[in-house]
């Protein structure tokens, strides 16, 4: 699937905030940049587990530095694998994600970063050219989304075509 930008201080605060950054977070103190990765790949991991996309062999990396989480393993479908960068991606302090999954082809869907004031019926306007097609993004973007009304700011949204 490839790359996919994010905004760093958007997100699910699955660290505790910036303390992803290890280093950061306890100046002077010695602190394994190794470990924090991986102790933060494997929060990021159960976050996706969570969302049950029936990803297999799932193995999630993440390096703090760049704010770069890396997937592979297998996604039972293309929609499935978009999910799973989503999930990854709107995550705090996380750039990009760069998504390896292997999913049967499909066309893939656009995405829309989500900007203060942005409602999913506007953005449904912006798209299928009718506001009332909103419960499409929202179906698109479950279980990330447990509501149409919570969106915010930062976020990035799978468009789905009709």
């Amino acid at each position: 699937m490839g790359l996919l930008s994010f905004i760093k201080e958007a997100g699910e605060k699955l660290f505790g905030g910036s303390s992803a950054h290890a280093a950061e977070a306890a100046p002077g103190a010695a602190v394994d940049p190794n470990a924090a990765n991986t102790a933060a790949a494997n929060a990021i991991k159960t976050y996706i587990e969570t969302q049950n996309l029936g990803l297999t062999n799932l193995q999630v990396g993440y390096v703090a530095t760049t704010g770069v989480v890396t997937l592979s393993g297998n996604a039972p479908s293309q929609e499935a694998s978009e999910k799973a960068s989503l999930a990854a991606g709107n995550v705090a302090n996380v750039t990009s994600v760069d998504n390896n999954l292997q999913a049967p082809a499909a066309a893939a869907a656009q995405y829309h970063d989500v900007v203060s004031g942005d409602t999913l019926s506007a953005i449904s306007k912006k798209y299928y050219g009718d506001a009332n097609k909103y419960n499409a993004i929202f179906e698109a973007n479950k279980p990330m989304l447990k509501s149409p009304d919570k969106i915010y700011p930062g976020q990035k949204l799978r468009i789905p075509a009709l």
